[in-house]
């Protein structure tokens, strides 16, 4: 049996395929970008007690104004909070972080250990 690769001399042309998947990375770090975003936003609003206007929590608010399912909004508000508790990571985190350049991704947060994943594209 032979396996075929792609010789050194031979030109790579991006077909639909590469463009393809290149576009569900490139998506997929922004989603891990805003997701970042809308974690510190909850902490914040946590930390401020926004929620604390007839809620009886964070994820009560969280789960009535965006539709979340009450169990969901809970994780959402315990990662948010854990990540508040991660120094290092917040600093990593570049300012005006381009989400298509070296995604920012990882917690770390079950294991109390902080982690950074870059990944360059």
């Amino acid at each position: 049996m032979q396996v075929h690769s792609p010789s050194a001399d031979v030109r790579h042309f991006p077909s639909a395929l590469d463009r393809l998947g290149n576009e569900i990375a490139e998506l997929s770090a922004h989603l891990d970008a805003a997701t970042a975003r809308l974690l510190e936003l909850i902490r914040a609003f946590d930390a401020r007690g926004g929620w604390n206007t007839g809620f009886r929590s964070c994820a009560a608010w969280l789960s009535w104004r965006v539709g979340l399912d009450l169990g969901a909004a809970r994780e959402r508000v315990r990662v948010a909070r854990a990540l508040g508790t991660l120094p290092m990571l917040r600093s990593s985190r570049p300012r005006g972080h381009d989400a298509g350049r070296g995604a920012w991704r990882g917690t770390g947060v079950d294991s109390g250990k902080n982690f950074l994943i870059r990944d360059h594209r």
